[in-house]
């Protein structure tokens, strides 16, 4: 009997402005790997998102990895052909802003690999520090440009098997050559039906608010659609219920970090905050919203140790009208990605949810009624008291009246409508809904062809 080794393939920033797809390319290396060498996949293709505040980031800043096992004895003739594979794909998409890369290693993910893409997806990774952590995990790196930026999210794919947290599926459906960069064709009404039959065991498949279906991408990559949901059956089911009018090149299920929060960092004072980290963190309004040219609402969080503004941008909709609601002293916990202060802004959290913890009670001051008429009095001025537009009575020693509002804003969680989203956040509908074990088997069809 032959021998057989685990092999984990990490591939990342395949993609550029002009097209291509880093999973396109896992999709299409999944289907001719079994056929030409008869590999045995023990996972689906794992999507994993990175830091989503990166600058240089890619579209989606999703790298993969592949695993699968394989004869020991053709280790060396798979990675020069996933090589080859990728040089060719790479050449009909090049940009100078692509760095692409491809990561190998053999046996298990070690603590080391495991701590990189733990950063990568909450921090900056430096393709240095993700070089030397893989030289000392027993990666095999290959960058195919210029640039060696990709290898941080090769590496980091590899890191995350997906095996001690949550996770998501996602099935992405590719069109043929022929129809990139043209308007994709999928029956609208029968996503809207398929989302309304599966409820929550999908998510993010439209929006409501503006009738608008979320399932299919712009631009001239080569993704037709993506299904995401709690697991392969879901999403193959979902898939199925779809109408779609044009042909389809093939499609896989891959199993995802998206829409787990797994981007948050919890700190616990907001001195700890840091610029293009994903962060949460709990403190009290300190300066009443205030809409700013553009449409973008913005108000300050204070705790012990700071100040912070937090910002809901106009594509958020709705949930900018939550944040108006804010008043000064409320309880909230913010979540949402860091960005550097400006000359036109100071450090800004760039808001994905809140969570109102305590409302404050809300007290006008109204001017006094007339003793003799009841008509609302009028301020002769600082400290001259109060003068009745009707009666002309006149009064030093009356005071305005405090007069308790009653608060529309209730404590609660608070989140964006679905178009505002980004991969990463979680949505309210999956709470509870937590994973903490990879699955115990694979669906028989998880890809085609």
């Amino acid at each position: 009997m032959p021998a057989y080794v685990k092999l984990h393939v990490g591939l990342d920033d395949i993609d550029s402005p002009e097209g291509g797809c880093t999973t396109h390319l896992a999709a299409k290396l999944v289907s001719s790997l079994e056929s030409k060498f008869r590999i045995n996949f023990f996972d689906y293709p794992n999507l994993i998102r990175l830091n989503p505040n990166i600058p240089w980031k890619t579209r989606g800043n999703g790298a993969v990895a592949l695993r699968f096992f394989v004869e020991k004895s053709k280790v060396n003739d798979v990675i020069e052909y996933i090589v080859s594979e990728a040089i060719n794909y790479v050449g009909g998409f090049k940009h100078p802003q692509s760095q692409p890369a491809i990561a190998f290693l053999i046996g298990e993910v070690g603590n080391r690999l495991r701590w990189l893409s733990r950063k990568a997806v909450e921090d900056i990774v430096l393709p240095e520090i993700a070089e030397k952590v893989a030289e000392k995990s027993g990666v095999k790196l290959f960058t195919l440009s210029r640039g060696n930026r990709g290898i941080v999210g090769a590496s980091a794919a590899i890191g995350e098997p997906l095996d001690k947290g949550d996770y998501t599926y996602e099935l992405l459906a590719y069109r043929v050559s022929e129809n990139y960069g043209k308007p994709r064709m999928v029956d609208e009404v029968s996503v809207f039906e398929m989302d309304k039959v599966m409820g929550s065991e999908t998510f993010l498949n439209v929006d409501y608010e503006i009738s608008k279906i979320l399932i299919t991408p712009h631009g001239p990559d080569p993704v037709l659609l993506g299904i995401r949901g709690e697991s392969a059956e879901a999403v193959l089911k979902a898939y199925n219920m779809v109408r779609v009018l044009e042909p389809i090149e093939r499609w896989a299920i891959f199993r995802t970090n998206q829409a787990t929060d797994s981007h948050i960092k919890y700190v616990s004072s907001i001195s700890e905050i840091r610029v293009y980290q994903s962060v949460s963190i709990k403190g009290k309004v300190s300066r009443a919203p205030r809409t700013i040219p553009g449409g973008h609402v913005i108000f300050t969080l204070s705790d012990e140790s700071g100040e912070v503004d937090c910002a809901a941008y106009q594509p958020t909709g709705r949930f900018r009208n939550i944040v108006k609601q804010l008043r000064v002293g409320d309880k909230v916990r913010v979540y949402g990605g860091v960005r550097p202060a400006s000359s036109k802004h100071g450090l800004t959290i760039n808001l994905e949810k809140i969570d109102v913890i305590e409302v404050v009670e809300e007290i006008i001051y109204r001017n006094p009624k007339c003793p003799k008429c009841g008509a609302t009095m009028k301020s002769v001025g600082k400290g001259k008291g109060f003068k009745c537009p009707k009666c002309r009575y006149k009064a030093r020693n009356l005071s305005k009246t405090p007069v308790k509002i009653p608060r529309t804003l209730k404590p609660g969680t608070y989140t964006p409508p679905p178009r505002a989203f980004r991969h990463l956040m979680k949505p309210s509908q999956r709470i509870g809904k937590e994973k903490t074990k990879p699955p115990i088997k694979m669906l028989p069809k998880w890809h085609h062809p």
